[in-house]
């Protein structure tokens, strides 16, 4: 298992689990990825934390369903100095949702926009290191923004987040940068000005690992989960878009990672 105990600054350390029954949400990803939940106390909201086979995955919290905030899967990209990277954001066009907050010993977050709409938080490490593991069946593989402005979003994680992108293809039917290159590549931004459905912002989108993509899609149907992007074979491995039972969007992955 590719295991983890650090993030190189500007990559994706983190992801949270935004859901408005998080009984039915632990059941589920258990239930698909054999996840485990450990829940915190109040002091922490009751902060979910899931694990698999003993490695730390992925986040989780209660949704307000008055808040008017859809469910979803957020990102969290590593930073050295989260109030560095706050300043970096308002200058570049950004902006600050929720403030730099130290949680305990654990660290420092913040949680802010990019120029093209999209929510992303910045992850300072303190004891908390972020993922235990990655690209292994039952684990994040990917994380890709869907972006209405992809120039502007390009230049913001360069300048914020200190991204060294490559481009991989920029054409008007494929657009797309990376943040890395070859066996480096950690994240990826695509110019989905075409696709995304009217009214939906710009968002990133996570991608877990599976040995079977098609198995995994009927056992998350199975579950409750709807798929909304039918399993498709790519250069990449077989993709799937689907919405778990609460309706937050994730990606499945299938194949070995290359």
């Amino acid at each position: 298992m590719p295991k983890r105990d650090s993030t190189p600054a500007g990559a994706p350390c983190w992801i949270e689990l935004m859901t408005s029954d998080p009984a039915a949400s632990k059941a589920f990803y258990g239930g698909l990825f054999g996840w485990t939940s450990d829940e915190a106390g109040p002091e922490y909201g009751n902060y979910i934390s899931f694990s698999k086979d003993g490695n730390m995955v992925a986040g989780g919290m209660a949704n307000d369903p008055a808040q008017g905030v859809p469910d979803g899967w957020s990102v969290y990209l590593a930073t050295d100095d989260a109030a560095a990277t706050a300043e970096a954001v308002t200058a570049e066009g950004g902006t600050i949702v929720v403030p730099t907050m130290a949680v305990g010993e654990m660290g420092t977050m913040l949680v802010l926009t990019d120029p093209s709409g999209a929510a992303i938080g910045a992850w300072q490490p303190g004891t908390h290191k972020g993922f235990g593991v990655v690209d292994e069946p039952g684990a994040p593989a990917w994380f890709e923004l869907h972006t209405r402005d992809h120039a502007a979003a390009v230049a913001f994680y360069e300048k914020v987040f200190g991204w060294d992108t490559h481009p991989v293809s920029d054409t008007d039917d494929f657009r797309y940068t990376t943040l890395g290159e070859g066996d480096d590549q950690a994240a990826g931004i695509m110019d989905a000005s075409a696709f995304l459905p009217e009214g939906v912002p710009s968002l990133w989108a996570v991608y877990f690992r599976t040995a079977d993509a098609d198995a995994d899609i009927a056992k998350a149907v199975e579950l409750g989960a709807t798929v909304v992007e039918p399993a498709e074979d790519t250069p990449y491995g077989r993709l799937a878009g689907l919405n778990d039972p609460t309706g937050a969007y994730f990606k499945l992955v299938g194949g070995s990672p290359s």
